[in-house]
């Protein structure tokens, strides 16, 4: 049975001109983000912000992209893939590309809103044509493949951005994150996007609709894990300058890397074995790693809070993308896709801010006990879920 469905996915084509192109324009807007991924609370530091303020000038981005979601996904579904992603990408070069023109966090903290804008309709549009453009039974395989193109990105970005910003001033760092983002428009205007098959039903179109049901459960799993996301990346580089540990761009490359790695066998596992076979192994690497950011004695127990980090979000979260997709209708893919990324937005901006408040009273130690507190919590639910869907089957 195994080898007749590996030959019948053999057949259905992946990398296809229009998912290279994809893939290609998802790279370089991922890029410039993730450049200034470690950079901005840096650059809040150097406006005169504190923790508090780092967590609200972080925090506000992916609440921003958050609320936009719901409307992109709709969009998607109205308007159209192109106009969604075009428009999201545009958005963003205009916004990131202001950065290094402003003297005061006030002004940054609202264009971080603008950037959150972009960022919510660029990425729940990329995901979801990414979807139209993969085989149904390669899906986990294809948003792995997909997925690396984020991850190579985050392989060169952090580290790119530190390095740059220790040369350059940040006004000629921010243009040359927006040009990266003006590169993928570029690419993504030579994609022939899916089309509309039907006009929309009116009478649903008024309809107030934020979310996909089928999306939740995964989604919510998602948002647990995705807030340890924003105390790396919001307070890990502080953190280590703090303790006087070196090594945090290799940090970044070793988490990308083993990302990268996970990613190769990961997406077909889950269409093999279903998310039972990789959502807890990869949740438990992600509380050890939570658990060594804590401890925190060296750069060999950083560079292995990386790798653990890395293969186990490199693990769970193409998983838990596909599994958000595939029980949605073929007409309520880019609602899934935006049910998807705003818990993940939720997970990662309500991490920068709780975990800026944390940091401020308790340090930055305490950051990583609560993250191994929150992958628990992740797990429990999943248990849960597992009971009652079991019981919902049986019934």
């Amino acid at each position: 049975m195994d080898e007749q469905i590996s030959r019948e996915q053999a057949q259905e084509k992946i990398w296809t001109r229009d998912f290279i192109l994809i893939m290609l324009a998802n790279f370089f807007i991922f890029l410039g983000f993730q450049m200034t991924l470690p950079t901005i609370p840096l650059f809040v530091e150097r406006l005169g912000g504190n923790n508090q303020l780092i967590g609200f000038v972080v925090g506000i981005f992916t609440f921003s992209a958050l609320l936009v979601r719901p409307l992109a996904g709709k969009t998607l579904e109205t308007k159209g893939r192109g106009f969604v992603y075009l428009i999201g990408l545009a958005i963003f070069v205009l916004s990131v590309g202001s950065y290094g023109f402003l003297t005061s966090i006030l002004f940054l903290f609202m264009m971080r809103i603008v950037q959150g804008v972009g960022w919510g309709f660029s990425t729940t549009a990329s995901g979801t044509i990414a979807t139209d453009l993969i085989p149904p039974s390669r899906r986990g395989e294809g948003m792995g493949y997909f997925g690396l193109s984020g991850n190579l990105a985050l392989a060169f970005g952090p580290s790119l951005g530190l390095a740059l910003t220790a040369k350059l001033p940040f006004s000629q760092f921010f243009l040359i994150c927006s040009f990266l983002g003006l590169v993928a428009l570029l690419l993504s205007s030579r994609i022939k996007f899916k089309k509309i098959e039907q006009k929309p039903d009116k009478s649903v179109a008024v309809k107030m609709d934020f979310y996909e049901k089928s999306a939740l459960q995964p989604s919510v799993l998602l948002f647990f894990i995705t807030i340890t996301f924003g105390g790396i990346a919001s307070f890990l580089p502080l953190y280590t300058a703090q303790k006087n540990i070196s090594g945090i761009q290799w940090y970044f490359l070793q988490y990308a890397a083993a990302l990268l790695l996970s990613r190769t066998f990961a997406g077909q596992l889950y269409d093999r074995k279903g998310h039972k076979a990789v959502f807890l192994p990869g949740t438990a690497l992600i509380f050890a790693a939570m658990l060594l950011l804590a401890w925190l004695p060296n750069s060999l127990i950083l560079f292995l809070a990386a790798l653990l980090y890395g293969l186990g979000f490199g693990t769970v979260q193409p998983a838990l993308q596909a599994w958000a997709i595939e029980k949605a209708a073929s007409n309520r893919k880019g609602m899934a896709n935006a049910t998807f990324f705003s818990f993940f937005d939720l997970g990662v901006g309500v991490g920068a801010m709780v975990f800026g408040q944390i940091g401020n009273l308790l340090g930055y130690r305490s950051i990583y006990i609560a993250a191994a507190f929150s992958i628990v919590f992740s797990m429990l639910f999943y248990a849960f879920l597992l009971w009652k869907n079991r019981s919902a089957a049986a019934a």
